[in-house]
């Protein structure tokens, strides 16, 4: 059971990730440089004193500075890439690509997903295109852009945290190395600089608790998932985000969204089911 918890609250945080950034960008609260360095920054405090608390050392630990790089990269093309796209487009693109990115790793690396396996991912991505399609315009190609490196950067990340042993530490280290880049970021779109307190606020709670937290339990759920199984649960994430927007900004509950996340959760279903004699999920 432990590997199941793992996964759903990694993919909640994820979720809440999103809404809070939705939040900032989409009423212009913050600029976009200033919520990824705000995150990142709030992150790393946040990871530091969870060490503190658990009187754990970084000493044994460095960093993973290609983790870092793709972590920076995700954050930054994420937040940049919402003020140009919708944001079903922008889930439709950034989701697309981890999902081809992590299974093309994992299909190199000798992983075979079964037809059962594809057919659940199938199942999902079906789910997830008809969940965000009725957002889905002609995106600008330099949104376009930002969001599939975000999507890369994102397959990346998530694939160098398979071989982590402590994910508290290894995840720390990480934002650690994202803090000098932040620092270039900040400066180079200075004259962007757009601080309100909500934006602040949120940026903060995007990376203290939807970030740094929700990291590091993403981490730890990584080592019992096969690569099509750590693609596909990222499927629900913009269907638990949509919810949210039902629940915190009184979005409807359309019955799309419902027939949508039957589907999701039915492939997500259908994957797991396909990898339960080759992953911890039935221990």
């Amino acid at each position: 059971m432990k590997p199941i918890l793992l996964t759903v609250l990694a993919m909640l945080a994820f979720a809440a990730n999103s809404i809070l950034c939705r939040m900032a960008l989409g009423d212009q609260l913050i600029d976009a440089a200033s919520f990824t360095s705000i995150r990142l920054v709030s992150g790393v405090i946040f990871l530091v004193l969870v060490l503190f608390v658990r009187d754990s050392s970084l000493k044994n630990h460095r960093i993973d500075f290609t983790a870092s790089a793709a972590l920076f990269t995700y954050a930054v093309c994420f937040s940049f890439a919402y003020l140009e796209l919708s944001t079903g487009t922008g889930a439709l693109i950034l989701f697309g690509t981890v999902q081809i990115t992590i299974v093309t790793f994992g299909v190199l690396q000798g992983d075979r997903p079964g037809v059962l396996a594809w057919t659940g991912i199938a199942l999902a991505c079906s789910g997830l295109a008809y969940l965000v399609s009725p957002g889905v315009s002609a995106p600008s190609i330099s949104g376009a852009i930002l969001m599939v490196t975000a999507g890369l950067a994102w397959g990346v990340y998530t694939f160098r945290g398979k071989v982590i042993t402590d994910p508290i530490a290894a995840t720390t280290w990480n934002f650690i190395g994202t803090v000098p880049l932040t620092l270039v970021a900040s400066t180079v779109f200075l004259p962007a600089l757009d601080l309100q307190l909500p934006g602040v606020l949120l940026a903060i709670l995007s990376g203290a608790l939807a970030s740094g937290a929700g990291y590091v339990i993403w981490y730890a759920a990584l080592p019992y998932l096969r690569p099509t199984s750590a693609a596909a649960v990222q499927l629900s994430v913009p269907m638990i985000a949509a919810f949210g927007g039902v629940i915190f900004m009184a979005e409807p509950l359309s019955l799309r969204l419902i027939i949508s996340s039957i589907a999701i959760l039915g492939g997500l279903a259908l994957v797991i089911q396909a990898n339960r004699k080759v992953t911890a999920f039935d221990n």
